[in-house]
């Protein structure tokens, strides 16, 4: 039927963005993880490819920050000292052999959605298999002495844990006298302060510049999606914005924006990131690199421009790392709490955040009043409803006028027979006269498109998202469906190829979707009749792959398109056919001129 080819319009393009969107999320091009090139054999356990102390004998030339080009140095004992974190949120250690973060676990969060499994590592010590780090130290010259780098043996000053309430100090003395105290504290989340107090003891003055390095030896284990920035990430003042991918860096091998005098820079994850802040009023070179000398690296580091230090006086450097998990509100916060210039572009919404945040903070809003995300979505989808219901009213009212010409469409068919062109223009007629947008039925479902994506793009960027329970056996919003139709859900004991994975929830959205489809009636061109049978059941299998939210969105917004088409449709005095397509695809179909 003529009147049909609107819908089908729709389908085409539903199809499409759908099938795009799976490419995306189920074949990205994936960023394999390949186990570190064979860890290099026989490494030496008291040499772990840790960089080089700078001397006044191996001053790096200028912009360079030491260890980034060679990891040949002598290294830290593996069983050096440490001062143990402890907060809320972090447990982990502070090597003091360079002051260096090496251990750090974000207590909040498993690997698993079992609670007994093990929490999630986010630093590791750089001689372990996922060696990651970030340190922060100084480039002297030849009348600064030995200051400190990643070899230095700083001292605890008195004993004790970090914590929020009980920060620590280190000191380090070199060979020219020149004395440094390193302060750092820690908040309730992520984000640690590091304060140096350098006093010049010496008769002349002091130039020395500090740098900072976030370094990692292995890529994420999960596959990369288009979707979603990993890799290289930095704010860097007037500069903008800068993410560099981890084969980009592969392939260029150092990626280094410039200048900055504010900003942040380190490397994120899909859920966590490393990050430091440098100090925001002095000038800094900033650099993205992946070294293959030694063991394969990635580091993202500044070097700050040098400052002096009068003789008897003292000068103070302030950094800040930021180590943990990309909570929504605990970035925005330090964006506006620390005057970190655009943190929250941490967290990646992508070109749309416009849409795509206040998505995320409409169902931040119900999880915090009903205390569940699952329900969240489902309100979500009303509010997302009532706020489009004039628009899709109108275009179901549209759709329901063409179904009360559908007696006149088939008149002027037999009318008009072979003549297609005649035909075409008398039904363009037909539409002008009585007001008609042949296109209407296009929008209810182009209408879900910014939707839907607004609501993935939340669900698989946002770590609140993660893990998060909705009832029964969805205990992970963020994952598909783990049921099967395959095994009766469960009932038989072998497990289903991950392609078979047809959970009940996208066989839920794929019969709310059959049902939608069935208010319309069937088409008579057998070609356009097959398409409009089977284009659930490819929905269904496409979907099965999203993760559960996605689709638990999708079966609840069809359910209520199927209702409030119903009602504009009696409404109209055009007659609900749902129940006679049905009967119609296991007996005589309905006449449709009745």
């Amino acid at each position: 039927m003529e009147n049909n080819r609107n819908y089908f319009v729709a389908i085409a393009l539903s199809v499409l963005i759908l099938i795009a969107w799976q490419f995306l999320y189920v074949n990205p091009k994936i960023e394999h993880e390949r186990s570190v090139a064979e860890i290099q054999a026989e490494l030496d356990k008291d040499n772990p490819v840790t960089p080089q102390a700078t001397t006044a004998a191996s001053t790096p030339a200028a912009g360079a920050v030491p260890g980034a080009a060679t990891e040949s140095g002598q290294a830290a004992p593996v069983q050096s000292a440490r001062i143990q974190i402890e907060t809320g949120s972090l447990l982990g250690s502070i090597n003091l052999t360079g002051a260096r973060f090496d251990d750090l676990k974000l207590r909040e969060y498993h690997e698993t959605v079992d609670r007994s499994s093990p929490i999630i590592t986010l630093l590791s010590p750089a001689d372990t298999e996922h060696g990651y780090f970030a340190e922060v130290a100084y480039v002297g010259n030849e009348t600064t002495g030995q200051v400190p780098g990643p070899q230095t043996v700083w001292t605890q000053e008195g004993t004790g844990k970090l914590t929020t309430t009980t920060p620590v100090t280190l000191s380090y003395t070199n060979d020219k006298g020149i004395r440094f105290v390193r302060t750092i504290s820690v908040d309730e989340h992520y984000m640690f302060q590091v304060t140096d107090q350098i006093e010049n003891t010496t008769g002349a003055p002091l130039s020395l510049s500090s740098y900072g390095r976030v370094t990692r030896f292995t890529k994420p284990t999960t596959p990369s999606v288009y979707v979603l920035h990993e890799g290289f990430i930095g704010y860097l003042g007037e500069l903008g914005l800068h993410e560099v991918k981890y084969s980009a860096a592969e392939d260029d091998t150092t990626i280094a924006p410039g200048r900055a005098t504010s900003g942040w820079l380190g490397i994120t994850d899909k859920y966590w990131a490393t990050a430091l802040v440098p100090p925001q009023t002095v000038p800094y070179e900033t650099r993205f690199s992946h070294f293959t000398d030694g063991r394969p690296r990635f580091q993202a580091d500044f070097r700050q421009d040098a400052i002096t230090i009068a003789p008897g006086q003292k000068g103070e450097v302030k950094n800040m790392l930021f180590g943990g998990a990309k909570e929504v509100p605990v970035i925005d916060g330090y964006k506006t709490s620390l005057s970190i210039p655009r943190f929250d572009l941490m967290i990646d919404w992508g070109w749309f955040w416009f849409f795509t945040k206040p998505m995320f903070q409409m169902l931040d809003f119900f999880f915090r009043y009903f205390g569940n995300f699952g329900v969240a979505i489902l309100i979500t989808t009303i509010v997302v409803k009532g706020v489009f219901f004039p628009l899709a009213s109108k275009q179901y009212a549209s759709m329901a006028n063409m179904k009360r010409l559908q007696p006149k469409m088939e008149e002027l068919k037999a009318k008009f027979g072979d003549d297609k062109m005649g035909l075409q223009q008398a039904m363009m007629a037909l539409y002008k006269e009585e007001k008609i947008n042949p296109l209407a039925g296009c929008w209810p479902i182009l209408l879900q498109i910014p939707v839907f994506f607004a609501l993935y793009k939340v669900i698989y960027i946002t770590i609140e998202m993660r893990h998060a329970p909705f009832f029964g056996w969805i205990q992970d919003l963020s994952a598909p469906d783990p049921t099967s139709l395959f095994n009766l859900f469960g009932l038989l004991p072998f497990e289903v190829p991950h392609m078979l994975l047809i959970g009940v929830w996208p066989l839920i959205m794929g019969v709310t979707m059959f049902l939608q489809m069935r208010l319309n009636p069937t088409p008579p061109d057998p070609t356009q009749a097959m398409i409009f049978t089977w284009m659930p059941v490819v929905f269904t299998f496409m979907l099965a792959s999203f993760p559960a939210g996605l689709v638990i969105y999708w079966a609840w917004n069809n359910t209520l398109s199927i209702i409030q088409q119903a009602i504009i449709m009696k409404r109209h005095g055009v007659k609900v056919e749902l129940f006679d397509n049905l009967k119609g695809l296991f007996g005589k179909k309905p006449d449709p001129a009745k």
